[in-house]
């Protein structure tokens, strides 16, 4: 939910008129627009004449309660400043108030002036955001760091802005994903959705359930190369977050005002969990299979050794999901859920409920039987029953579900949040159902596609291709709702899923720009967005990324689709 900038903007060109006449006085025109480089596009912005020049002395007034924007951004100031005292004998001065006339909790005013800057917003959140394109403004000349003076006023468009991280199939330690977080306060995203069990991977201490993260956390190999791979690497891989570590990260997101979504995946893509403890399987004794005869030799031995299941070492969708059958699945479940709602303050809990193949319930004697008890007419059905005795269990402990689409398959939970993926149409549907939507397309948002057509000049990914401008073009609200039925539209999310980023830098490469497209669906009105515009404005948010260090890709001008 918010915003980290460190702008430099000594390669800009500025028209000889910019150059101030005396002292820390300088004298902006209006057409010096790369003085006001922001992303998202803020919905009211006006330029006006002079600088706030920062002195070596300057003095921070706030109201109670935003010592964490205030604590933020001494620090921020401090990092490129290091001599900056704060002091209370200072003619500059920075302002922090709280506004409730702005209405939206994430709205804010940036009021810029040569000797003060004043920044109002309806709460914390809105303050947070105002110092967010605050940075955005940071210039430096002659060695002076100073913020142009204009006037802006700023609300999202969107209530939920979201990014996705998989860290199941490869994993992101503590430092790394609060990394992440740092990226996503830089573009206004207040969701993190975090992906943290797979049929490669467990990644999330359950007390209750040890052998989770001593079995389920580590594969014995993966395979090299494009599935289905050439060969296997042989090297054990894994990591998990211990409750203390969750916890920690918990409260690095909360300072960013960054809400953080758990996913544990059901039915399907539990793997994992299923080399841990597997009466969890429909079928217990049968062999885990990686396609391609592709096994590790670490996996071969523990089969030889009487372990028939493994942690998947390959790429896909298996046949291997939770068994709906068995109580003793629900209560595996339910006691892992206990211990997630009571680590996560997020209102909501992802439960996944993709891609779940049936052949093991057409099989199973167990899911055939409940099937016959519920008088469930096919295994469509027994998912739906699944997924809603789950969100039962899940609104017991105070929290809502979300769930990608499939989730709709035989009949939608009663309370769910559909996150549409498989294009619109299931976000459609759902929103006529009149049930909460997070927008998601894989075609739009999903930032593990390549940013090129000729993959030649990319590196190694799962395939499709999602240039910036198609990322930026998407309107989340379809022409095929009402104006009521669009009400149900909470916002975007983009994902990022992780088969062939195995390092942080590449993570970043993949996301950024495309996060700022993101960013600007989300935050600005339909009728503000323009791609042109945007482009003129993007060397300013990646010349943060490069005093961040951000590893970006440059690729702005790549057609909407193949010619």
């Amino acid at each position: 939910m918010i915003k980290k900038f460190a702008l430099k903007i000594s390669l800009l060109i500025f028209i000889p008129v910019l150059f101030f006449s005396c002292g820390n006085k300088y004298d902006t025109s209006e057409n010096v627009v790369s003085d006001y480089n922001i992303i998202p596009k803020p919905e009211k912005l006006i330029p006006a004449n002079g600088r706030f020049v920062l002195d070596e002395n300057v003095k921070i007034e706030a109201k109670d309660g935003l010592q964490n924007e205030v604590e933020y951004f001494k620090e921020y100031l401090t990092t490129s400043n290091p001599g900056l005292k704060f002091g209370s004998g200072s003619r500059k001065m920075i302002r922090m108030d709280i506004d409730a006339a702005l209405g939206n909790e994430e709205a804010y005013n940036l009021l810029i002036s040569p000797d003060e800057i004043k920044i109002s917003g309806a709460t914390a959140k809105g303050i947070f955001y105002a110092l967010q394109s605050l940075k955005q403004l940071r210039m430096e000349e002659d060695g002076l760091v100073m913020f142009p003076s204009v006037n802006i006023t700023d609300s999202p468009r969107l209530a939920y802005r979201g990014m996705h991280l998989d860290v199941a199939r490869h994993f992101f330690d503590v430092g790394d994903v609060k990394k992440y977080l740092d990226i996503l306060a830089l573009h206004k995203i207040n969701t993190f959705h975090w992906h943290l069990t797979e049929d490669q991977g467990w990644r999330i201490e359950i007390k209750q359930y040890p052998k989770l993260t001593e079995i389920g956390a580590f594969r014995n190999g993966t395979i090299n190369g494009k599935y289905p791979g050439d060969s296997n690497d042989n090297k054990r891989y894994g990591g998990f977050y211990t409750q203390e570590e969750i916890k920690d990260v918990l409260a690095y997101a909360e300072k960013r005002h960054i809400t953080v979504i758990p996913e544990i995946e059901m039915p399907g893509h539990g793997i994992a969990a299923i080399a841990a403890y597997p009466y969890l399987s429909c079928f217990p004794e049968e062999k885990t299979v990686v396609p391609e005869n592709m096994m590790s030799k670490g996996g071969k031995e523990k089969q030889a050794n009487g372990q028939p299941k493994i942690v998947q070492e390959s790429w896909g969708v298996y046949e291997d999901v939770f068994c709906a059958g068995s109580d003793s699945t629900f209560t595996f479940l339910e006691n892992v859920i206990d211990e997630v709602a009571a680590l996560f303050p997020s209102e909501y809990i992802h439960i996944g409920g993709d891609e779940c193949p049936k052949a093991n319930w057409e099989r199973c004697p167990k899911c055939q039987q409940r099937m016959a008890d519920l008088g469930l007419k096919d295994e469509h059905e027994l998912q739906s029953y699944f997924i809603q005795r789950m969100e039962k269990y899940i609104n017991s402990k105070g929290k809502k579900i979300i769930g990608w689409d499939e989730i709709l398959e035989g009949g939608l939970a009663p309370n769910a949040t559909v996150m549409s993926w498989r294009g619109e149409e299931g976000g459609i549907e759902a929103a006529k159902q009149k049930h909460d939507v997070i927008m998601t397309p894989t075609g739009y948002f999903y930032f593990d596609y390549h940013q090129a057509q000729d993959i030649s000049k990319e590196p190694l990914g799962i395939g499709g291709y999602l240039p910036l401008e198609k990322v930026y073009s998407y309107n989340p609200e379809p022409e095929a709702l009402t104006s009521q039925e669009t009400a149900y539209i909470l916002g975007v999310q983009a994902n990022v899923w992780t088969e062939y980023i195995e390092e942080f830098e590449k993570l970043e490469y993949m996301t950024l720009p495309r996060m700022a497209a993101l960013a600007e669906v989300g935050w600005t009105q339909e009728s503000q967005r323009n791609w042109e515009d945007f482009k003129k404005r993007l060397p300013g948010i990646t010349k943060v990324y490069e005093a961040n260090n951000y590893n970006y890709a440059k690729r702005v001008d790549e057609p909407l689709v193949k010619k």
